[in-house]
Order: structure tokens, then sequence, then C-alpha cells
């Protein structure tokens, strides 16, 4: 069979009202690698279902205060209203100064895409991001714009560098006491912190942040800040704000009217500030450990950001500063939201929280025992506890790919610069891939021939840090960073929460809607 001259297969989809379709047969294929008789089968991508938009504003006026029926601390809600309404492909046109949204609730739909992922595959791009890269900040990033709202060959070139050490199962290893002794500082924290009640104040989670803060600059940048001390310097507060700052806006400048675009808005101001002041950090930093590593021992095992200043070309420190921006922007609020959220889990199943304490006191029977990666390896329980936590409440609810080519998805054309969000929140909680997807069931997860409770799933489901080439770059630290918090804790505390069960919502990430207002009660150790 002959191939189709894809201009004419554009023209004969946009003329088509009529075409037959069978959805599972042909879907998740790009359009040049189908044939004839393949592409009669394929619906218009006019045809993909969604909410309808309106004149000049499109489909944007939904996301407006006050008139809009979108509201983006409720994107969870919206997400499952449009999964029941319009069903497991659902499109949003209309989107002022961003291209259309395709929304997949489809996890064989999600794995056929991943299977024919390209070299260097595009995510839903971050304007914002981009422009203060790119532009704004264009002198220093140059040819090191760094993995977050990057494409192409940069971000190639770029991701290919540093994941030679950020992947490195030994050189994350190298944390496991740096991780440990900030998590034991975290627990000093607590009990300094707790009222005699032993209940946490209402800004607990920004506690939780100055641990995630004091636990990733020691990996990205060989640097104790001393977060939780007493006498904490006020830098460490404003760059949690900072990050926090980021996550806030970069929804509300993405998916609202963006006027940004047109002349310099107090909130992008604000977003830029927040920016400015990451990456300033940064350098400083950076080029604080370039100096002191000088007169470190040679014979010693490098740390993560000596290897990473040791394969920079330019040898200046760049590529290290925007790594660890890089990890700033996408690890401290993101791990310190998955470890509130596991708590409070934990705290609200006693149940659950009762068999994690057996297996960590199995494990580590005294307090003042050093963690080892044997320790980590046999923890199966917690790490269970912890898939079923970002199952239910994924902190980041969704990710996607920008379409580089048109491509067939559910049947339908998928014309090339689409944005294809894969809506994990909504799919990790259906019944058709979790069997009582309500309950928080650990044990699911425990891959154990002698575990009877053992489900299998689609490995497409679930997906916290994504997957494939585009896949987290530090989530083998953030893995390591939460194992080692949450066991520290439940080996000393058990957890109460006595207060109406919470609701989630996006703040800026998805987390609990209320104060963590967790009781942290002394347990009796060996």
């Amino acid at each position: 069979m002959f191939k189709i001259n894809i201009n004419m297969f554009k023209n004969y989809l946009n003329a088509s009202q009529t075409i037959k379709i069978n959805l599972n047969k042909y879907s998740s294929a790009v359009i040049d690698n189908l044939t004839t008789e393949e592409l009669n089968l394929v619906r218009p991508y006019g045809e993909i279902p969604g909410p309808k938009p309106i004149p000049l504003l499109g489909n944007t006026w939904r996301f407006i205060p006050y008139i809009g029926d979108f509201k983006i601390k409720e994107i969870d809600k919206v997400s499952k209203r449009l999964f029941k309404e319009y069903g497991d492909i659902v499109k949003i046109e209309g989107l002022m100064g961003r291209p259309d949204m395709v929304f997949l609730y489809d996890a064989d739909e999600i794995h056929k895409i991943f299977r024919q992922e390209e070299i260097m595959p595009h995510r839903p791009s971050m304007p914002s991001l981009n422009y203060y890269k790119h532009v704004l900040r264009k002198n220093f990033f140059k040819n090191n714009p760094g993995v977050i709202a990057v494409h192409g060959e940069s971000w190639y070139k770029f991701r290919s560098k540093v994941q030679q050490v950020m992947l490195q199962p030994r050189i994350v290893n190298l944390y496991v006491g740096a991780i440990e002794e900030s998590s034991l500082d975290f627990i000093k924290r607590i009990d300094r912190i707790k009222n005699n009640y032993d209940e946490v104040p209402d800004d607990f989670l920004n506690e939780i942040n100055k641990w995630s803060l004091e636990s990733i600059a020691k990996v990205a940048l060989d640097l104790r800040l001393g977060c939780m001390d007493e006498d904490a310097n006020f830098e460490t507060q404003q760059l949690i704000d900072a990050v926090h700052t980021f996550f806030t806006n970069v929804g509300i400048l993405e998916l609202k009217i963006p006027f940004w675009k047109l002349f310099n808005t107090p909130r992008y101001r604000d977003y830029v500030r927040a920016l400015d002041t990451l990456l300033n950090f940064t350098i400083k930093y950076t080029q604080i450990a370039m100096e002191k590593s000088k007169y470190k021992d040679k014979n010693r095992d490098l740390s993560l950001l000596e290897r990473v200043l040791e394969i920079d070309d330019n040898k200046n420190g760049n590529l290290a500063s925007v790594l660890a921006l890089d990890l700033f922007l996408v690890g401290i609020d993101t791990t310190a939201n998955a470890v509130g959220s596991i708590l409070y889990q934990l705290a609200s199943h006693p149940d659950k929280q009762s068999l994690l304490f057996d297996e960590i006191n199995r494990e580590l029977p005294h307090e003042d025992m050093k963690i080892k990666r044997k320790h980590l390896d046999n923890l199966k329980y917690l790490k269970a506890c912890i898939k079923e936590t970002l199952r239910m409440y994924p902190v980041v609810i969704g990710n996607g790919r920008c379409m580089t080519n048109d491509t067939v998805i559910k049947g339908y054309h998928i014309p090339k610069g689409v944005q294809v969000v894969f809506q994990h929140y909504v799919i990790s909680n259906e019944e058709k891939y979790f069997k009582q997807s309500d309950k928080y069931f650990p044990e699911r997860w425990i891959n154990d021939d002698n575990n009877e409770s053992r489900q299998c799933h689609h490995s497409f489901a679930s997906l916290p840090f994504g997957f494939g080439r585009r896949m987290c770059l530090g989530r083998r630290f953030a893995d390591l960073e939460m194992i080692i918090v949450i066991s520290k804790i439940i080996q000393k505390y058990r957890l109460e929460y006595n207060y109406e069960k919470m609701d989630y919502h996006i703040n800026p990430l998805y987390t609990p809607k209320g104060p963590l207002k967790l009781k942290f009660i002394k347990r009796e150790l060996k």
C-alpha cells in the first residue's frame, strides 16, 4: 500500500464530516507511518469532544474569576468533570496565547505515546519561564538553559551531560548520611515547635519546606543552610517564598489571559523577582563551593556538584548553577508537599501507620542506628505507602507532551503543536485501573508472591514522576529524601489527626486543603 501525502490528508480531514471509525484499531501512531486504508478510519481533529469556545476569548474565559467555571485551584475537579462529561479524550481549544490542549484519560494510549517517543520529546511549554531563560536572562543561560521549560537541542545537550551523575545510584547513595542528618534536624525542629498537646502549628507545611530546602541544598550545592536552626538565616525563608511564588504564579500566567506578554504586569514582576532570587543564590553558592573544592582531599568520592563542575566545558560553574536552579524549582515544594500528604494519610489511617512502624522497628530497632542502603532497600511497606499516597493524590496531577508530528490518538487526528496532557490524577483514581481505588491500600504495591493483597495494575496508570526521556531528573534523590525522613519520623512518633477529613486542592501543588495540624506523640523506643 502507498503512503498518503500529509497535506492532502489534512485537507481531507478538514472537509470530512462522515468518516467511519474504529477508535481502538489505529490509535497513538504518527500519521506519516499510516497507510491510506488506515487513514480512512481516522476522525478529524474538530470532532474531538470538549467544552465549546466563545468568540474572541475562546475557552480562556473559563479561567477568569467570578465568570469562569474553571477554577485553577480546583483543576482536579475540573478534570474529573471533563472526563465524566466527554470521555477518554477531551479538547480544550481557544486558549489565548498558548496552543490547544487535549486531555487524555487512557493509560493504554499514554503507554503507546511513550513507546513512540523521539530522542528530543517536547513537554507542554511554560512560556513565562521560557521567556525568562531565553530572553530576560539570556546573557547568563546562553547554551545552558537547563531542562525545565527547555526543548530541542539545548535541552538534549544539557540533559545528556547532567544525567550521567544525577541518575547513578552510586552517586545518590553518597547522600544517605547527609539527608539523614537533615531529617534528624527536622525532628528536633518538630520537638521545638509542637505545643503542649503535641500538635504542630498551622504553618507546618512551611516547616517541611525548610527540611526539603536543607536536603536539596546539600545535594545541589554541597551546602548546609541551617534552615531548621533556631537562628536560621532569613535568606532560607526568602528561598522558600521564592519557590512558592514561582509555583503559585506559573499556572495563572499560563492559563489566564496572558497580559504579561503585552506589558510588565505586577504578577510577572513578582515571578521574575522570585526567579532572580533563586538564580542569584545558586550562582553565589556554586562559586563558593568551587573555591572550597580546591582545598579538599582529591582522593575522596566527589560530590554531585563537583562531578558536574568537572563536566562543565566552560569551567565557569554555570552548568552547576543552572542545574541547581532547576532542582530548586522542582525539588523543594514538590517533595515537601508529598511528605506532608504522606504524613497526613498515615495519621488518618492508624492501622497502616502501625504496620509501617512494625517494619521500621524491625529494620531499625534502635533510634540511634545509622541508616544504610540495605535498610532502605528493605523498607518495602514504606515505599508502598509513598506510592499509594502519590497514586491517590499526586503532587503534580498531570504531565504530557507537545506533539512534534501529526499524530493519531484514540482514533482522532492530533495536529502538530497540540499539547496532550496525561491526566494521571483522574486515571489513577479510576476503578478501571485500581480496584477499590478510593481506598488507601498500600498493600496493592507490595511485589511479593506471599502477598495475597497484591494487585496487578497498569504500569502507566500512575506516573507521579513522569516517564521516558523527560522523566523527573531528581527522582532518585526525591525518593531517598522521602524514605529517610518518613522512616525517622515514624520511628520516633505516632501520628494523629483529630479534625474533619481534609479535601485536596491546587495550592500551588496538589496538597491537603487546610493546615496540617498533626499530633506527633513520642514513642517509647529501645
